[in-house]
């Protein structure tokens, strides 16, 4: 059964943020969601679009607000050929098989709706959908999506689960598992493992991973930002958690900051220029040295969409990782436009740190 997410609202496509926030709620409780779709309060068509979904075989989270959520539920009512009744304060189908508050379950033939009443600023209602699989998620590195796919597909056979992979940046695969039955992918993960034993992490979020072992090994981290201009920190500070681990970051964009705050050295920045490996290794060793931090990255490029040269050209980023016996550097070349250069950059210095000391994080 495919889950469609409907918003009913035009402060659900303007206010970016609560639709964001929405989305992650669903994304953790239920499966995945095969599309999202948008109305206004007065768009006449949802009648009809409501009509058609809940004809179907489908599972429908329908997103409201409080001027709205009535008006939802009387077309629900249309449609099914129902009756609104007041229950704990809310007016919703007298069908309803599950309600708690501001949310409300309706079964139709094979059709199952959610349908939740959200404004700014407040908790995301409870969630009454059930997970119909159980999904997990593992990320394999310094292996080729074709390669990783060949190893593990016989596995997933042996096991009856089901998985899609994704490459995130070169050298690191994401792949999404699914089973109807928890102990498979669990098997799975296990048998997986002991093929890919220093080069697959089991966890979902590399992120709070990554606090996890940090923190359980009494370690410290910091960033040296130019071009991701602070897109590392926001990855780690936006999960639980993080405070344990990063005490801060700098976020160095010209040159003299480089100098002042990091110790980048003055003729490096007019010799090799900001943009360089040797730069790169001096922001990571500043910053550990300013830090007192376990472990430093260090990014510096040119991510466009403007500023680049037949040298250098938009796409060109440097990243050095540090440890406190070893550094690392790369020189990498991306495509795409300005946030897209970034995304990818900030997640291969991730990829870097994980790989700069296997004891810790495999």
């Amino acid at each position: 059964m495919k889950l469609h997410t409907i918003f009913i609202g035009s402060k659900f496509v303007y206010n970016r943020s609560l639709k964001e926030y929405i989305l992650r709620q669903i994304e953790k409780e239920n499966d995945f969601v095969h599309s999202v779709t948008y109305f206004t309060e007065s768009d006449n068509s949802l009648f009809l679009y409501l009509q058609n979904e809940l004809h179907q075989e489908s599972k429908i989270i329908i997103i409201g607000h409080k001027s709205n959520f009535a008006t939802i539920g009387k077309l629900l009512c249309t449609v099914t050929g129902d009756n609104q009744v007041l229950k704990e304060g809310m007016l919703i189908p007298q069908k309803a098989s599950l309600f708690e508050e501001a949310s409300y379950l309706l079964e139709y033939k094979s059709s199952i709706v959610n349908v939740i009443q959200i404004d700014e600023g407040q908790k995301m209602p409870q969630l009454l959908m059930q997970k119909s699989v159980v999904k997990a998620t593992i990320h394999v590195f310094e292996e080729d999506e074709q390669s990783v796919k060949s190893i593990l597909t016989p596995i997933a056979q042996t096991y009856e689960v089901s998985f899609t992979s994704t490459k995130l940046v070169e050298g690191w695969i994401r792949l999404d598992i699914e089973s109807n039955r928890y102990g498979e992918i669990s098997n799975f993960i296990a048998a997986a493992k002991k093929l890919l034993s220093n080069r697959l992490i089991a966890s979902a979020n590399i992120m709070l991973y990554i606090i996890d072992r940090l923190e359980k090994n009494a370690k410290k981290l910091s960033f040296a930002e130019s071009c991701t201009g602070g897109l590392l920190s926001y990855f780690l500070t936006k999960e639980n958690g993080a405070s344990k681990i990063l005490d801060g970051s700098l976020v160095t964009y010209s040159n003299a900051l480089k100098e002042n705050w990091l110790a980048v050295s003055h003729e490096i920045l007019q010799q090799e220029g900001a943009v360089s490996s040797t730069c790169v290794r001096e922001m990571s060793e500043g910053v550990i040295n300013v830090s007192s931090a376990d472990y430093a990255i260090a990014v510096s490029g040119i991510a466009g969409d403007t500023g680049g040269t037949a040298e250098k050209p938009v796409g060109t980023v440097y990243i050095s990782v540090r440890s406190a016996t070893i550094s690392k550097e790369e020189h990498l070349f991306f495509f795409g436009d300005r946030n897209y250069i970034q995304q990818q950059s900030a997640l291969y210095a991730i990829k870097m740190l994980l790989l700069i000391d296997k004891e810790t994080f495999f």
